[in-house]
């Protein structure tokens, strides 16, 4: 019964002046036939042609004309893209105020609610016959993703506004890709890994695994005098020398955290968003320096982009970042076990730690594993009490659970919090 009445009442709600109206020229037509003057039924005929007016006007208004919407399908979090909008009277008489509606469920994404209804992009005041009018339409893209537009339709209730008669159209531009807003990295902590070496044009800073010892062996002719290891020779009476395997390459693995539980935060400012914006400009700073990257994360399902490098490779790893949601239930743990089974040694793993802290202790283990494959971990520790809007100053000491094992671990630890400037983080 609520329900009912519930549907009743949406039912009324734009109609409630022609229910009037209807209710009132029905008790004139009553009076007008008890009493037999005329002026009663003067008013009864006015008010059913009203009536009539106010109903059939606004159909009429809509029909013989066509809108068509056009723009870009790509941007960019940030961008200000324009829509253009004609819209076309097929028909002799002329139009007047008919409004432009539209389905645009990137506007106001940034504060997490998305729109679902329409939105009216402008009212026409007047359309000749066989005429067309053209604006422009300016919008925000607010949030990365990517979305459905549309339809486009048109909607009249003049003159009266005693009913709405609406046209959908689907002509016009129906998806919309919206990229995460990248920025620029200088320098990043790498290392090498040995089945990396001569690839890329990346040279890797002092101290920062171009060799790695990997044990000693007899000398032999043409090694290097400054290789021998003098206190083995002296107490095997026999030259050896150390033996190093050659890091000359650095190769870089992303591991994204898709858990829903990790997620904290609303819109453009979740943790996730800043997730997904680090990680797109990791990739166009290697990618770009021709370094092999690869991304892994588990969400509804496993997501996965084998290593490769330059720009065909940026901006496939740039597409899967702009249309990607944290919808997983899989620990973030289960997530870096797959990739220590994969990792190869020296390359850095790239981990975003922001998950509750009953999984704390689950995934220190797993990252330990990782470094046990001989991998090096670059952290960024996105901040939930920040993103969960609890600590208002950025300038407030943050405790991190994972921060003093990740130390232990030789780890390298990015902090993020909620408005942190990413670039000023990444370059300072």
């Amino acid at each position: 019964m609520r329900d009912r009445l519930l549907a009743l009442s949406a039912w009324l709600q734009p109609r409630t002046k022609l229910v009037v109206l209807c209710v009132l020229t029905l008790f004139a037509y009553a009076a007008a036939i008890s009493r037999g003057q005329a002026l009663p039924w003067a008013v009864a005929a006015l008010l059913l042609a009203t009536v009539i007016v106010g109903t059939a006007w606004p159909h009429w208004l809509v029909r013989a004309i066509s809108v068509v919407r056009s723009g870009p399908t790509r941007a960019e979090e940030g961008d200000t893209i324009n829509f253009h909008v004609a819209v076309d009277n097929h028909g002799w008489l002329p139009r007047f105020m008919v409004e432009l509606v539209d389905r645009l469920p990137f506007v106001g994404a940034a504060e997490g609610s998305l729109a679902t209804g329409e939105q009216t992009l402008g009212i026409i005041s007047y359309v000749p016959g066989g005429g067309r009018r053209n604006f422009e339409m300016p919008l925000l893209c607010e949030k990365r993703g990517f979305y459905r537009l549309g339809p486009v339709g048109l909607a009249s209730g003049f003159p009266l506004g005693l009913t709405e008669a609406r046209q959908r159209r689907n002509a016009g531009v129906q998806t919309l890709t919206i990229y995460p807003d990248v920025f620029t990295i200088i320098d990043l902590p790498l290392r090498g890994a040995p089945s990396q070496i001569h690839r890329g044009g990346y040279l890797l800073p002092e101290g920062a695994g171009a060799a790695e010892f990997s044990g000693l062996r007899e000398y032999r002719r043409g090694d290097n005098p400054r290789h021998v290891h003098w206190p083995t020779t002296a107490r095997m009476n026999e030259l050896m020398v150390r033996e190093y395997e050659p890091l000359a390459s650095a190769c870089i693995y992303l591991a994204l955290d898709l858990g829903r539980d990790a997620n904290v935060g609303q819109g453009k400012q979740a943790a996730f968003e800043y997730a997904v914006r680090i990680a797109g400009s990791i990739a166009r700073h290697t990618c770009g320096n021709n370094l092999r990257t690869r991304l892994l994360g588990h969400g509804a399902d496993w997501l996965e982009i084998p290593a490769g490098s330059g720009e065909m490779h940026y901006s496939s790893i740039l597409d899967t970042l702009a249309v990607i949601d944290a919808d997983g239930a899989l620990p973030y743990a289960k997530v870096i076990e797959h990739v220590a089974w994969q990792v190869q040694a020296g390359e850095t793993v790239v981990v975003f730690l922001s998950e509750p802290a009953a999984r704390v202790a689950e995934t220190l283990q797993a990252l330990a594993l990782l470094r046990g494959q001989r991998a090096h971990v670059l952290a960024i520790l996105l901040d939930r009490a920040s993103f969960a809007g609890e600590i208002e100053s950025a300038g407030q000491t943050l405790s991190n659970p994972y921060e003093a094992a990740l130390i232990e671990l030789g780890a390298t630890c990015f902090h993020v919090r909620r408005g942190d400037d990413l670039s000023r983080v990444f370059n300072t």
